[in-house]
């Protein structure tokens, strides 16, 4: 059954959300479970001061805890049913990023996973299977019901997130692929469930929480909800698209707030990290700063680090498939099917997004325009089954094998095919034996997260390591790489020739000049690719991200923290430890007992709205501050920026109320009273020299207004947009403090504003 909170924090994804249950139609039976420590917000005793820890992967972590859950949408496992159909036989998928990554945690340190299976176990059976991998695996499976997987990951990760995170946004006519809510639902429900398995196994003082990509991108709030202070990390595996196209997304705030619920956020590139802030800056108003080249957000008194860090491969693995494949001599055979040609290797899942057929045509271009390797050069397209049900698959499977039909046809003769396409499930044995092969690789995708598909070719044309081959000087090494600038790689891979995969023709130019090229720049490129990929690995990738995660967390453990707000508006506060809650009892008592009282209220923001458009204020206000006032013991000012007219005119019926206007340039004590000026300023020639300057920005930046005063000059950009604004604010400041060097004025900036007043 689902916890009564269920409804509490899930009133956003639906307006009236169905009831939904587990699926297993029974209570689960009891097992054993690891120990659980429950927290509370309070104060955590202050820690020592120690020196952060710096980015580099060479140092060792000084994580304290001996524990970190890794949660993903899929454990790293392979299942498969017993001969006799009695039970599971389970192993670990050792191709798994998620298994591979332990390469860089402390020895001492234990990995717990949690996540799904891909397989349907039976109800009856799940109790039995979850205690089995908890005690062989550690890894506890998430059991979603098959309605629940369904719209959950068929439907809302791989019809609406993975499209947009790849830019392509729903104009089809197709319903199918329009927003539906009841696949977001669903989404959060998974998460739910998720979130649920995390509670059982979780000692919230001690653990790290690492979770991953984008299925459980509100699985921090959920976690952040129930325990303030967890420790916890989130890395995105695939693109974060421009503010522009995530935008569209009908639930961009909810689920940009749960990621803000995380102590650190990673992703592969700074292109992705940049579409994030800006996000974050366009969407909540939140600004990110660099301290000592670390990026940061702030976000209610927490600072989320920003971690940009490309994934790496586990050398040690494709080493030892290379080494099965030359004892099934894999190799062997490959060769003397394609004896005499050069071999152009593409390896891509079935996916609209990887631009396979682009690749195909770009081998026809280059056939027609280099006719000298007709005969000679063939393209090895090997596509591995498509992970899920996404758009368009079967149609661009279809328009693949027609191109291939065709291209073969023209260009093939007996005993020679210049596309030799591949479409089944092919052994990492065969794939490892082709990268040794391959001339060249080509990737072609208009848009991935990472591909590390470059990374594993540069690795197997380098050779076992030790071996005699990989030693033999007389043998160099080299390797070729044609790759979209698209990709997550690409900046990392900085002797590979980028291309616009969308243009076929100079798709097809790269390619005939990667296999044309002589041996030794092929050995240089080599050389360079080889000495990133293999200090890069991917134990130094996360055990970089767990020593940044480590210096996040730190901070928020000496600081006083309190969860507000309701369903995926839910965020904590963290304040100072010497922080005190202002006590309405305590003031009240004060205010009674005081014989003399001073009280200052800012306007626009405090007695005014600060997004109101009628800037007067209402009768109830006029009312309050005419009592608050009129009392003897009470001296009561407003305190604005705003001109000595308007808010005279405004306040008339307040007798008693005092007026600081311009920021206290104009003072004046009640109504009868005159206005002082508390400058020394008399000489305000200095407005003739930066109206104008302000003149030309606000000519040039739509939205944004010049506010004269009698003091001062205030350009605003409120209505502007935020990155232009703040940009030409920067531009104009310089430009301000340069022609008033010699006047006694000051410009500074403020919260979507530029002023300049007497000093």
């Amino acid at each position: 059954m689902m916890s009564r909170s269920y409804t509490n924090l899930l009133d956003l994804a639906s307006g009236n959300f169905p009831a939904m249950g587990s699926g297993s139609g029974r209570e689960f039976k009891e097992r054993r479970r690891m120990p659980r420590v429950m927290s509370v917000p309070g104060i955590v005793s202050e820690l020592d001061d120690d020196q952060a820890v710096s980015v580099s992967s060479d140092n060792p972590s000084t994580i304290s805890t001996d524990r970190i859950i890794i949660v993903a949408n899929q454990l790293p496992l392979k299942a498969k049913r017993r001969d006799d159909n009695k039970g599971w036989s389970f192993s670990w998928n050792e191709d798994s990023l998620l298994l591979q990554l332990k390469d860089g945690f402390p020895e001492e340190m234990e990995v717990l996973y949690v996540g799904s299976l891909r397989i349907d176990v039976d109800p009856a059976e799940q109790d039995d299977v979850s205690q089995y991998l908890l005690d062989k695996f550690k890894c506890v499976p998430t059991f979603l019901p098959p309605e629940t997987l369904s719209k959950f990951y068929d439907g809302f990760c791989k019809r609406q997130l993975w499209p947009l995170f790849h830019y392509k946004l729903p104009f089809s006519t197709d319903k199918s692929h329009r927003f539906d809510r009841t696949l977001w639902e669903a989404y959060v429900l998974a998460n739910k469930l998720f979130f649920q398995k995390v509670v059982e196994i979780i000692n919230p003082e001690d653990d790290y929480i690492w979770v991953h990509d984008y299925h459980l991108m509100v699985l921090p709030t959920f976690l952040r909800r129930r325990f303030n202070r967890v420790k916890m990390g989130f890395f995105l595996h695939s693109p974060f698209p421009s503010s522009e196209i995530y935008r569209t997304l009908p639930v961009r705030e909810e689920i940009m707030k749960a990621l803000l619920n995380s102590d650190i956020i990673g992703f592969h590139t700074f292109d992705y990290a940049r579409h994030f802030l800006s996000c974050c800056s366009r969407m909540l108003g939140l600004e990110y700063q660099s301290k000592r080249g670390y990026l940061g957000l702030e976000y209610y008194g927490r600072t989320i680090s920003i971690k940009i860090m490309p994934v790496g491969i586990q050398l040690g693995r494709i080493e030892s498939v290379m080494r099965m494949a030359d004892e099934e001599c894999k190799v062997r055979e490959l060769k003397q099917q394609f004896e005499g040609k050069t071999i152009l290797l593409g390896i891509d899942d079935m996916d609209i997004f990887k631009g396979i057929n682009l690749k195909i045509l770009a081998m026809e271009q280059m056939l027609k325009q280099h006719p000298k390797w007709q005969g000679r050069a063939v393209l090895v397209q090997i596509v591995n089954p498509a992970r899920g049900r996404g758009i368009h698959v079967d149609e661009i499977h279809t328009e693949i094998e027609e191109s291939c039909r065709r291209i073969n046809r023209v260009y093939g003769r007996p005993g020679y095919e210049p596309i030799v396409f591949i479409d089944r499930s092919v052994p990492i044995t065969e794939k490892v034996a082709f990268y040794s092969l391959a001339e060249c690789v080509i990737v072609t995708a208009v848009r991935d997260g990472m591909n590390l598909t470059p990374y594993e070719y540069i690795v197997c044309r380098q050779g076992i390591s030790g071996s005699e081959s990989s030693s033999n000087v007389n043998n160099p090494k080299k390797s070729m790489l044609v790759i979209s600038e698209f990709i997550g790689c690409s900046p990392s891979l900085s002797g590979a020739i980028r291309i616009n995969p969308w243009n076929v023709e100079s798709t097809a130019e790269a390619m005939n000049e990667a296999i044309s090229m002589g041996d030794d720049e092929k050995q240089l490129r080599h050389e360079k690719h080889y000495r990133y990929v293999s200090t890069h690995d991917v134990a130094y990738w996360s055990r970089s991200f767990l020593q940044d995660m480590e210096r996040a967390c730190t901070d928020l453990l000496r600081k006083r923290c309190w969860g507000i707000g309701l369903s995926f508006g839910f965020r904590v506060v963290a304040l100072d430890p010497n922080f005190k809650k202002l006590s309405i009892d305590a003031m009240v008592s004060a205010y009674k007992r005081s014989k003399s009282r001073a009280i200052l209220l800012d306007y626009d923001g405090t007695v005014m709205p600060q997004n109101s458009i009628n800037k007067s204020p209402s009768n109830e206000v006029i009312s309050i501050l005419e009592t608050l006032s009129l009392d003897p013991k009470n001296t009561v000012f407003i305190v604005s920026g705003r001109g000595r007219d308007s808010l005279s005119e405004w306040f008339t019926p307040c007798k008693k109320l005092g007026i600081a206007a311009e920021h206290g340039y104009f003072l004046r004590w009640s109504k009868d009273g005159e206005w002082e000026i508390c400058g020394n300023c008399s000489d305000f020639g200095w407005m003739q020299i930066a109206e104008p300057v302000m003149n030309l920005y606000t000519e040039a930046t739509d939205g944004s207004s010049i506010e004269r005063k009698e003091s001062a000059l205030v350009w605003q950009y409120r209505d502007a947009d935020l990155g232009f604004g703040s940009s030409q604010a920067k531009e104009m400041l310089d430009h301000l403090e340069s022609v008033l060097a010699n006047e006694p004025v000051s410009a500074k900036s403020g919260q979507f504003i530029v002023e300049v007043k007497p000093q």
